[in-house]
């Protein structure tokens, strides 16, 4: 695989953009941002000169170009600036947020007149990564028209974009096209005016970065590769970081009786795990409760006896999204030495049909007591997390906890891929992780939870039956969830939507999007470090 991206921050003042003895010269390709009207950053306007930006007048007129967001202009050997080309990066309005009022406040997200938020910045990143290219050198002057309230905190913001963009999965490929540009390095000097409070301010979020690609990583790796084990192993090597794990195998989850994940894991021939992952980053003496975070980690899902058409089914292998999250956000929380004390965990399973798979019709009893008609084998995800999150809530006592599963095909008919479903029955837990999407741009929408859909999974043989019908589908499977977090504060985040096959966008690039992690990390971050 190509080298992750080389973000190098140096000081604006420091620059001299013609090459002269004494003088930094821009290495490849020259990046600078315009707002409405052309408009330039200050230091921008000074460095380029009169003769470079009437240049870029020129060529903006004969292209139409007009600064808009998410639109550019490229100007080849610029003359008497030392560079390949000159690259103009529409910086766009007053913010990057085009949503009306309604929307915005329904969602948690910002109003349309808002300032910039960290997404803004990081889209911004990932665009300019996009036009400059992969394998390329750059300097970047990152100075917009319109400065931002915190420099050091936009620059990390557009760092992030820049490295998040430049991911790629491609450690299967053998052969490269003949006209492939992009094996090198990407080298990219950022030019800011307070490089070392960039610096400061960029460590963390690199540190968010690695766990994202760590997800992404996870959920675009195939299922022969993957498997509940070789998970397991994958989330065993964050003990180099300093987190704690623990890995519980089949004989061990048995014992405690967690007889709704194993019913799952019972039709494949390989066992499933269950990996408990602890960040006590917390201060010493802190007598606080951990937050929890719990993934569902099925490495691939057939749908079991109830199992699901073909076409399509090799997606399968990114049902464990949830759990690939949970893993990439217990690393960024241990680089970045966050202030907390955090519990991460997954139940990884494969569901298959094999001869010992378990049958509609089946009752199993969970690690809570409570018994479960098993209507469909393909509703396995809020199998395997009731027995994580009753053991979660019973050993652990968290101040909260928060799941995160591609549980629904319905998530998707009602909110399509701009949103992951949220449900949750504490409404400041809720409300936090709304403000933490409308930062990070992992947007969230709130959905509701009730009686009237708790009666819909209400079994004649058993307790609770794992399905409730055609309606409310994603519905019934939150308030199937919530009979097994016993009153701890709780939310369920449905990501099948957002999780993998994720739409392209500034910062992502990849079938696997690594959702959640910069969500959770950024809630962390805001509202339970000490």
């Amino acid at each position: 695989m190509p080298q992750a991206a080389s973000i190098q921050f140096v000081a604006l003042d420091a620059l001299k953009l013609a090459p002269q003895p004494g003088g930094a010269e821009p290495i490849g390709t020259l990046a600078v941002f315009v707002g409405p009207d052309l408009a330039l950053g200050e230091k921008t306007r000074k460095l380029l000169g009169a003769e470079a930006e009437a240049l870029l007048r020129r060529a903006a007129a004969a292209a139409k170009f007009k600064g808009k967001a998410s639109s550019a202009l490229e100007i080849l050997a610029p003359a008497g600036l030392g560079a390949e080309r000159l690259l103009a990066i529409g910086a766009g309005g007053p913010s990057g947020d085009k949503r009306d009022g309604e929307e915005a406040q329904a969602s948690g997200g910002k109003e349309p007149d808002a300032p910039p938020s960290s997404a803004d910045y990081a889209n911004l990143g990932g665009y300019c990564a996009g036009k400059i290219g992969r394998g390329k050198s750059a300097t970047i002057l990152f100075d917009l028209p319109r400065p931002p309230q915190e420099a050091a905190a936009a620059a990390s913001d557009f760092a992030l974009g820049l490295r998040l963009r430049d991911y790629r999965f491609d450690r299967y490929k053998t052969k490269k096209k003949d006209d492939a540009e992009d094996d090198g390095p990407t080298e990219l000097r950022v030019a800011v005016a307070e490089p070392d409070a960039a610096r400061a301010a960029a460590a963390k979020g690199e540190a968010v970065a690695e766990g994202v690609i760590t997800a992404r990583t996870l959920v675009n790796e195939p299922p022969n590769v993957l498997f509940p084990e070789e998970f397991a192993n994958r989330a065993k090597a964050l003990e180099k970081l300093g987190v704690e794990v623990e890995i519980l195998d089949e004989a061990a989850m048995r014992g405690l009786g967690m007889g709704a994940l194993l019913g799952v894991s019972q039709g494949s021939a390989r066992e499933g795990r269950l990996v408990l992952m602890r960040w006590r980053g917390a201060p010493a003496g802190a007598d606080e409760k951990p937050v929890a975070f719990i993934g569902k980690g099925v490495t691939f899902d057939t749908g079991g006896i109830s199992i699901k058409p073909a076409g399509g089914m090799e997606d399968m292998k990114g049902d464990m999204a949830g759990a690939a999250c949970v893993v990439g956000l217990i690393e960024a929380l241990a680089r970045r030495k966050a202030k907390v004390d955090a519990i991460g965990a997954i139940g990884l399973v494969e569901n298959m049909p094999g001869p010992d798979a378990q049958r509609p019709g089946d009752i199993v009893t969970s690690l809570s007591g409570q018994t479960i008609e098993i209507i469909n084998t393909d509703a396995e995800g809020r199998l395997v997390l009731c027995d994580v999150l009753w053991h979660v809530q019973d050993r652990f006592k968290p101040k909260f906890m928060i799941d995160l599963a591609t549980l629904t095909g319905a998530i998707l008919v009602a909110l399509g891929q701009e949103h992951a479903g949220l449900f949750s029955n504490n409404d400041e837990l809720a409300e936090r992780l709304l403000a933490a999407g409308r930062e990070t741009g992992e947007k969230l929408w709130r959905m509701p939870l009730g009686p009237a859909y708790d009666k819909l999974i209400d079994s004649k043989f058993a307790d609770v039956k794992n399905a409730g019908g055609r309606h409310a589908g994603s519905i019934t499977a939150a308030q199937f969830l919530q009979r097994f977090v016993n009153g701890t504060p709780w939310a369920h985040l449905d990501i099948a939507g957002t999780g993998m096959a994720s739409p392209s966008g500034d910062v992502n690039q990849s079938w696997g999007s690594g959702y959640g992690v910069r969500l959770l990390d950024r809630l962390v971050a805001d509202c339970y470090e000490s």
